[in-house]
């Protein structure tokens, strides 16, 4: 029979309930037991402990019920004195059904001749059983706030885990249209300059870069080798719009093509360059992108030779290289926080856009079945 996990014992309340009452009683029993003997009890006390422990788990067994009507109609943020008062007098009712039975079992089992003379004897001991049931009850309401609080932790968790996904997938998806926009217009330049053939390979290329997308979680890591792959896919379109005006070049160490990056990380990346340092001059450009390891950071860049940034450029939404660079950021800052660096130089001439994430390298086999990484070191396309 499979012993049922620490989770799976956690989520049973009644089971988790039980079996805590029970090691309760049975530990008030034990110390009690002890407590005879150091005392030099007689032998028969023992049935007197065994009778209270008894007592006490089925007498304190119905506190949970009270509580648990207490606890759902909020008593303790609403009217808190009131609840005080309800759980005092409790503790007092069953201590004094506790220490009628004690009593009891002492004429039974130690001294038949005893009698209780008046009433106060025999409910002699009220007090010590009503302390021993309050710790019981604040026990119990400690482990209700412990859960309480946890749910809530969890619960905001869970709300931000969910926060964050969807805006990554915005921040993601909100590329697909912008690429889509600059793509289509190109595809439209080739047939309207009647170059069909290069055109309806641009449009074969671009719905496998699409397909590429589409197959992608947003919220999914790649390795730094697949994203140049996903993005020889998307240049598949770009060298037949730009020929030999588009010159690219890789600069990446061995070790950084194991690492990890975010999905179509450095599409938006490339797309910038390309709009502004080939296609807006006649005799096109330059881009590179480098990639490297250093203690414990995986460093990326993408660097151009056209116009670069003017003089109090922002980055911003809708100023000229916005989307993708802003969209990058953000998705970086959501993913690690305080834990990446993200930085839009100018390198005169040209621009530089530099990152560093934390190291994270995928296990060997992820990259069983992989493509040859298409043009490396020093590379041009």
């Amino acid at each position: 029979m499979k012993m049922p996990t620490l989770d799976q014992f956690r989520s049973n309340r009644s089971v988790l309930f039980w079996t805590l009452h029970a090691a309760g009683w049975a530990a008030y029993g034990i110390s009690q037991y002890f407590g005879a003997l150091l005392y030099e009890k007689p032998s028969s006390y023992a049935r007197v402990i065994a009778a209270s422990a008894i007592a006490g788990f089925v007498l304190s067994a119905p506190l949970r019920f009270i509580y648990r009507r207490l606890w759902n109609r909020r008593l303790w943020e609403q009217a808190p004195r009131t609840m005080i008062v309800w759980v005092l007098a409790s503790c007092y009712v069953t201590g004094l059904a506790l220490r009628i039975v004690i009593n009891m079992s002492y004429k039974v089992f130690v001294d038949p001749e005893w009698h209780a003379e008046t009433l106060f004897e025999l409910f002699g001991g009220a007090l010590s059983s009503t302390y021993l049931l309050l710790c019981w009850s604040l026990l119990y309401f400690g482990i209700k706030f412990y859960e309480s609080q946890r749910r809530q932790e969890q619960a905001m968790l869970k709300a931000v885990s969910l926060a964050q996904e969807a805006q990554l997938k915005m921040l993601r998806y909100q590329l697909n249209p912008h690429f889509l926009f600059n793509t289509l217009n190109a595809i439209s330049t080739l047939i309207l300059d009647n170059q069909n053939r290069k055109a309806n390979h641009a449009v074969t290329r671009l719905s496998e870069f699409l397909r590429y997308t589409l197959d992608q979680d947003p919220m999914k890591k790649v390795t730094l080798r697949q994203e140049i792959e996903a993005l020889d896919l998307y240049l598949g379109t770009e060298r037949l719009r730009f020929g030999e005006r588009l010159r690219l070049e890789y600069a990446i160490e061995a070790p950084a093509f194991e690492a990890l990056v975010p999905s179509l990380l450095l599409q938006p990346l490339l797309e910038n360059s390309l709009k502004y340092a080939v296609s807006a001059r006649e005799q096109g450009g330059m881009v590179r992108i480098e990639g490297r390891t250093r203690e414990g950071l995986l460093e990326l860049s993408v660097i151009d030779d056209g116009p670069g940034m003017r003089e109090g450029e922002s980055v911003q939404p809708g100023e000229r290289r916005g989307v993708g660079l802003h969209n990058t950021r953000e998705r970086l800052t959501v993913l690690y926080g305080d834990n990446c660096r993200f930085a839009v130089l100018n390198s005169h001439p040209g621009l530089r856009v530099e990152m560093a994430l934390p190291l994270e390298t995928a296990p060997a086999s992820a990259e069983s079945g992989a493509r040859q990484v298409p043009r490396l070191r020093g590379a041009h396309a």
